[in-house]
């Protein structure tokens, strides 16, 4: 049995007690337990448990009253969750988790020796049984979290350092904290995850709330719940031959701040630069870690130390080596053009406390005012609550129970959808706000409908998808020339899209800044004047800004 199913089995066997923190429920449905006087009395009901378990309960949803597992339909378990957020909302808790198993008619059985529901089976199941934790208290509010996109070549040391930040660990030499970041299939299939960012800590009266265990995501969500300062890291790819899938991390999500590391016994390299020069035409502010110190000799450190300050120079960027002039400065100084320098070890730990500073007291620079607006990164389908769309809030709140709609469909049009539930870090919450990172459940749609490079408005928006906008770039590198019909791949928010090139003067070469014609090859999609992209086609790359959008095709 797995450690899994051990806790479905754990709360079957503690069963339904009075003065206990468990309830068994076979479902719960809006028109009878919602009713008038129905909810008052369930929340009571909830904020039982919670006190009894000294404010922990846990709801079994798709047992019979002994607890048997009757198991229900996809469909009614999502109702279930949504009966049950209301209801503890009302009590004046929130739902930290839910975990859920498909059970089918040879697993259903009222002895609790006997088999539980199957996690992984290769048909689909005939109903779910969930296990909720509530918890007390009012859900997450997320007023102050800043979003750092990581970035370097690979063997830099980003997911080390990245992993040693979030749980205050040494590195053991060998990467041991690297393997905190890694994406375990289970979380994508036990849970509803916003788990775009491979990492997160927080502050909490200026003392760092860190992991103890990063693979668990209660573990992620105690950090979320008792930090008033949250820090998430997007860990992106440092292998050239996946610079697309670091671009998208970096130009695909709202992010507050880069953070580029440069390992001290290599220094900087063609990626790194590379790197950097994304971070920069992006205009995020951005942080140099420079890493694996202890590797080297203090002579070697301040060598890579001038190359660091002299690739920013080359830039036009400033570079403010933290340990001369101080966090201080660094923190009132860090800007488009400003670019703080950090040395750090991850296995002494130096340099730690600096960036632990730095993240703690840097200001949210990330979101915009204005209606909802989040574009579509990733999408999952979550065993009993459905679709999850999962991205970053570019801009307005969005809440549990708001209509939106979800465009364009490779057809243009776009969809009526609701939000079922939001999470962010396994912790769920009934709002969130511009600039965090969110898995949004919805009801209308079925994953598979769901594309990266999607949008999400509110329903009374009037949203006007484009085949062909204008734009002012920039050619960063290219072998020859750019002409018409030039082909690269355009990223642009979370969309990465073929797209056709038509400048202005005919040509554009190597370092030229110019206005081109901009078409996407194969589809609409949602852009609008003032967002930035950065394009890419083999060792030719580039960024640019749209200037004004064309409607139609």
């Amino acid at each position: 049995m797995s450690p899994d199913q051990a806790v479905l089995r754990r709360a079957i066997e503690r069963g339904e007690q009075e003065g206990g923190s468990v309830e068994f429920k076979e479902r719960l449905t809006e028109d009878l337990h919602l009713a008038e006087g129905r909810l008052e009395s369930l929340a009571a009901q909830l904020r039982h448990r919670v006190l009894s378990g000294d404010g922990e309960a846990t709801y079994v949803v798709g047992v019979t009253d002994d607890g048997g597992l009757a198991g229900i339909a996809p469909e009614a378990f999502s109702e279930s969750m949504d009966v049950l957020s209301l209801l503890a909302d009302e009590a004046g808790a929130h739902i930290e988790a839910v975990q859920t198993w498909g059970v089918d008619s040879a697993s259903q059985t009222t002895d609790p020796d006997g088999p539980p529901a199957t996690a992984d089976t290769d048909t689909a199941p005939e109903g779910i049984v969930g296990v909720a934790t509530i918890r007390e208290g009012a859900v997450l509010e997320d007023d102050d979290h800043i979003v750092v996109g990581t970035a370097g070549h690979v063997d830099h040391g980003k997911s080390t350092l990245v992993g040693t930040l979030v749980t205050g660990s040494a590195d053991d030499g060998e990467g041991s904290t690297r393997s905190y970041l890694d994406v375990q299939p289970h979380e994508v299939e036990r849970g509803l995850s916003a788990d775009l960012s491979y990492g997160v800590y927080g502050f909490e009266d200026d003392e760092p709330v860190r992991m103890d265990n990063p693979d668990r995501k209660d573990d992620r969500a105690r950090v979320v719940e008792e930090s008033d300062r949250l820090v998430s890291f997007v860990d992106t790819v440092g292998h050239e031959p996946w610079l697309r899938t670091t671009i998208r991390g970096l130009v695909g999500q709202k992010l507050d701040y880069g953070l580029l590391t440069v390992a001290a016994d290599d220094g900087p390299t063609k990626t790194t630069r590379e790197h950097l020069g994304i971070l920069l035409a992006t205009e995020l502010p951005t942080i140099v870690a420079i890493t694996k110190a202890d590797l080297v000799s203090d002579e070697r450190v301040a060598e890579v130390e001038r190359e660091v300050e002299r690739a920013l120079r080359d830039v036009d960027k400033t570079p403010l080596r933290v340990e001369r002039h101080g966090v201080d400065a660094a923190i009132e100084e860090i800007s488009e053009t400003v670019v703080p320098v950090v040395t750090t070890s991850a296995v002494t730990m130096d340099g730690i406390d600096q960036l632990d500073a730095m993240f703690e007291r840097l200001p949210k620079t990330a979101g915009e005012s204005g209606a909802f607006r989040m574009y579509v990164d990733r999408s999952y389908n979550v065993q009993g609550v459905g679709a999850v769309a999962s991205g970053t809030i570019k801009s307005g709140t969005v809440e549990a129970g708001d209509e939106l709609l979800l465009g364009p469909m490779p057809d243009g049009t776009f969809r009526e959808v609701e939000v079922r539930s939001i999470e962010m870090h396994y912790h769920r919450v009934d709002e969130a706000k511009a600039g965090r990172i969110v898995g949004i459940a919805l009801k209308g749609v079925t994953e598979p409908a769901l594309e990266r490079g999607m949008v999400l408005l509110p329903r009374d928006a009037d949203p006007d998808p484009v085949r062909e906008f204008e734009a002012e770039v920039m050619v960063l590198n290219h072998p020859t020339r750019i002409g018409d019909g030039y082909e690269p791949v355009v990223h642009v928010e979370t969309i990465s899209e073929a797209a056709q090139f038509f400048p202005t003067d005919g040509q554009l070469l190597p370092g030229d800044s110019g206005e081109a014609t901009v078409r996407f090859k194969f589809r609409s999609y949602l852009v609008e004047e003032g967002q930035r992209f950065v394009f890419r086609e083999g060792r030719s790359k580039g960024v640019g800004t749209i200037t004004s959008v064309e409607t139609g095709d």
